[in-house]
């Protein structure tokens, strides 16, 4: 029960963080928060580990807890590396992939699509973080799923604000649908360039992710 109320906490405190509540550098006063959520010290600072982990605050040894966004040159740069390297997942799973975990993909796209259906943006969010995480586990490379785990968490916050433009759920879901029709087939250059392309903000996508960032700021 401590851990989901802290994990609430966490998702509350990203939200703010992302709409400018917050501002980048601000000191996130502990004894407030707790006090804002009616929550001891405990929860509260297994949330802001959280957003630790996923880079949106900075904790300092006998300083605080800071909220710090990253720049755009470097959320494209780490954007850049997390499309390559789902890509190499694809391009592992097109060869390593068992007919169960197709058949699990095809679940959690289902589960995806009533998401969807219901628009309900952090359901299918949830429901896309284990669409991905089957692909990281059928690379049949630990190491490498360690990694894309690590950067994915780093890069949740993000992800999951791409999602609430308009018509990405949409593409997002046609997406995965083309994926696995690519792992079915066992064609690990088509599916690497289709997680690559699924994956990476380039263009139009970090245009509008930038314009997201920028008006919750504003």
């Amino acid at each position: 029960m401590g851990q989901k109320r802290s994990d609430a906490i966490a998702d509350t405190l990203e939200g703010l963080i992302l709409d400018g509540s917050f501002e980048d550098g601000q000191r996130l006063d502990e004894v407030q928060l707790a006090e804002r959520f009616e929550v001891s010290r405990t929860p509260l600072r297994e949330a802001l580990q959280r957003l630790a982990v996923s880079g949106l605050v900075e904790q300092i040894p006998r300083r605080g807890v800071f909220v710090r966004q990253p720049g755009p040159v470097e959320l494209v740069e780490m954007f850049e590396v997390m499309a390559e390297l789902e890509a190499v997942c694809a391009r592992l799973a097109a060869e390593r992939i068992t007919d169960e975990a197709l058949e699990e993909m095809r679940r959690a796209n289902a589960s995806c699509r009533k998401a969807l259906e219901a628009q309900n943006t952090d359901g299918y969010y949830r429901e896309n973080e284990g669409f991905h995480a089957i692909l990281y586990r059928q690379s049949g490379n630990s190491f490498l799923e360690q990694e894309c785990r690590r950067l994915h968490r780093r890069l949740t916050p993000f992800r999951r604000l791409q999602l609430r433009l308009r018509g990405r759920i949409r593409q997002s879901m046609a997406e995965h649908e083309a994926i696995v029709d690519a792992l079915e087939h066992s064609d690990a250059t088509l599916a690497a360039d289709r997680v690559r392309a699924h994956v990476s903000v380039q263009g139009e996508k970090f245009f509008h992710l930038m314009r997201s960032l920028k008006t919750a700021a504003e």
